[in-house]
């Protein structure tokens, strides 16, 4: 394939926080594209405790240094977990905020002309978390789906996975470890990024 560039923007579980192997779900994924055969540059610009704001305030001046004349440059875009978090009583940024951050994202990518897929973000040990986060997914759902953006929805994949909660147990009960990071890679991998990359797997499995 060709020289494939992409950035992959978003909090502490893009960055992967947590995990001994200091690769994370994007250094996973960025292994087994590259053992399907893909030239990949990936460059993991997560930021821990980045919410969809902080992160639509840096996007721009950090992605526009790693695009490269000729190259297929693409985005992944992954937040929200810190959005839906509760300080003082509140979320830290509400749902609506978060899609309209969203929304500026995804334009500007769109007249950049960038390929961009959106992975949602992950379920932490506390339920009424999650239920923010499920809820908060399902609307991501609807705007990626009107702007014809691939969207891998994690938090009702591994809300009730009994080896993700063991593995964020272990942990800060965010954040989990490496057999966690794996999990999370496989569903993005199985969420639609083969198709996104137009490619196969390594070994050509579905």
């Amino acid at each position: 394939m060709t020289d494939v560039r992409i950035c992959f923007v978003g909090d502490s579980f893009t960055a992967g926080v947590g995990d001994p192997d200091s690769l994370g779900w994007v250094g996973r994924v960025a292994q087994e594209t590259h053992r399907a055969g893909v030239l990949l540059t990936s460059y993991n610009l997560g930021v821990r405790r980045d919410t969809s704001l902080d992160v639509q305030a840096r996007f721009v001046q950090e992605v526009q240094r790693r695009l490269a004349a000729g190259a297929d440059n693409r985005m992944v875009l992954s937040f929200g977990t810190n959005d839906t978090q509760l300080e003082n009583g509140s979320v830290r940024v509400e749902p609506l905020a978060t899609l309209a951050a969203l929304a500026d994202l995804l334009e500007w990518t769109r007249e950049h002309r960038l390929p961009t897929f959106v992975v949602g973000p992950p379920p932490v040990v506390d339920d009424a978390h999650n239920h923010r986060l499920l809820e908060l997914t399902a609307l991501i759902r609807e705007l990626t789906k009107r702007r014809g953006v691939p969207f891998v929805p994690i938090a009702p994949v591994l809300a009730e996975s009994t080896r993700w909660r063991a593995e964020l147990s272990t942990g800060d009960g965010a954040h989990p470890r490496s057999a966690g990071y794996q999990l999370l890679a496989r569903a993005v991998l199985d969420g639609g990024w083969w198709e996104w990359l137009g490619t196969r797997p390594a070994g050509g499995r579905a």
